[in-house]
């Protein structure tokens, strides 16, 4: 498989994230009874100053997540584009691919310590194409 196939297939992956990051993240309702109901009211309830603005809790929270989902949805489109420059330039390419594996392996370390296991699976597959891909690449 060439760097520009390989880099195809993880905006894929990255785009799959985004999709299911942003779908599920949207649609998702309490659904561990009462003590979650209120726990979520209480976030919507609660209003701060923010800087000129008023905000909730929950709109901090719901802003975290769209903001990740919208993240995931830059780096498909950048990794599909780092697939053009690869197929004419692969050296060029290596430093951000470097960038990205390591903020994968990072994000992935965030979601081991603060969310659970189903979304960790994006994160190592993408840092493990991101790995062939610097392996495949000239030095």
């Amino acid at each position: 498989m060439t760097t520009s196939s390989l880099l195809r297939v993880t905006a894929i992956v990255a785009l799959l994230q985004f999709a299911a990051h942003g779908t599920l993240f949207v649609r998702a309702k309490p659904t561990h009874g009462a003590g979650e109901i209120a726990v979520v009211q209480a976030m919507k309830d609660h209003q701060f100053d923010f800087g000129r603005a008023k905000r909730s809790y929950w709109d901090l929270y719901f802003g975290l997540g769209l903001e990740a989902a919208f993240i995931c949805l830059v780096e498909a489109i950048l990794f599909w584009q780092l697939a053009g420059i690869a197929a004419v330039a692969p050296v060029a390419i290596k430093p951000i691919a470097m960038l990205f594996l390591a903020a994968n392996l990072a994000h992935a370390l965030l979601v081991t310590r603060y969310f659970f296991f189903v979304p960790l699976i994006p994160d190592v597959l993408i840092a493990g194409l991101l790995g062939w891909v610097l392996m495949r690449a000239p030095a």
